[in-house]
């Protein structure tokens, strides 16, 4: 007899499951991937950046009863605020133009927002209720979380978004030739460090709107923000340096892979199969499944 998890039953809630989640690791990684391809540096302050983002939905909805979708037009401008804030004024003055500094500068950031939240909020775990977030909709066989398939189109929607303005407006022109060739630009009159700034800003905006999406169905903690960069770091690499449609089939591919992992080894090992993709790509095809040969 064939093993349980090769059952239909079984195997289809558990790939819907892992589109869900892997929309919204996009998201979060298209963030990432914004911020590698302009400023061609790892923002290592990503998940610390997240980590902000989910308590700021959290005191929305506790302290003024702002439903998590209802915040998104306030969390989605915040964390760009923040974010060309902290490029303007911190990183861009403390690296003096070079790009090892800008990593020390990013994972001072990580440190300082994650012990400051510690110090705020101690370690404790916070999650939210509403009165959707045990609902289910039923899809042939399975029964998907409605937070989880909301959050799915949701993060779709926001993605599409990015990718409409990176590729179609004239910010996303500047975008793409500060990216390619910034010397370049600042001759015919763009300037840089403003888009320097927008693209950072941009980065974190994208962790706002996933801060909106996941909220309902996950929790927020100091050190909540460090699995999912992990997690983004690895669809960045498996999609390719610097490419959105690869972060966007990279998080889809993985949230597919850890949700399988989790059913064949148990959800504590789930994640076990992203990181043996990661080796496998690294290995055999490094510049990603959408990336340029070098």
């Amino acid at each position: 007899m064939a093993p349980r998890v090769f059952d239909f039953g079984i195997l289809f809630p558990s790939v819907l499951n892992g589109l869900t989640t892997g929309a919204v690791y996009a998201l979060v990684a298209l963030g990432l991937t914004l911020i590698y391809g302009v400023l061609h540096i790892i923002n290592f302050a990503h998940g610390a950046a997240l980590m902000v983002a989910l308590y700021g939905v959290y005191y929305l909805k506790q302290g003024l009863g702002i439903d998590p979708y209802a915040a998104l037009p306030i969390m989605v401008p915040a964390m760009f605020a923040l974010g060309y804030a902290l490029q303007r004024v911190v990183i861009n003055r403390a690296s003096h133009g070079k790009d090892e500094n800008i990593l020390l500068v990013t994972l001072g950031i990580s440190i300082v927002l994650e012990n400051l939240a510690l110090l705020a909020f101690k370690s404790d775990t916070r999650s939210i209720e509403t009165s959707y977030t045990l609902a289910t909709v039923a899809i042939g066989p399975a029964a998907l979380s409605l937070p989880k398939l909301v959050a799915f189109f949701g993060a779709l929607a926001a993605c599409a978004v990015l990718l409409w303005t990176v590729k179609k407006t004239d910010l996303g022109r500047a975008i793409r030739a500060v990216a390619r060739e910034k010397h370049g630009a600042r001759l015919v009159g763009i300037d840089v460090d403003h888009v320097y700034a927008i693209s950072f800003g941009i980065g974190l905006a994208c962790l706002g709107a996933a801060a909106c999406f996941l909220l309902p169905a996950y929790y927020v903690n100091p050190q909540v923000g460090g699995g999912f960069v992990l997690v983004a770091f690895t669809i960045v690499v498996l999609g390719g340096m610097g490419s959105f449609a690869g972060a966007l089939a990279g998080g889809l591919l993985v949230g597919v892979v850890e949700s399988l992992g989790g059913l064949w080894f148990g959800e504590s090992l789930g994640q076990i199969g992203i990181f043996l993709i990661f080796i496998a790509v690294l290995l055999f095809r490094p510049q990603g499944l959408f990336g340029a040969k070098p």
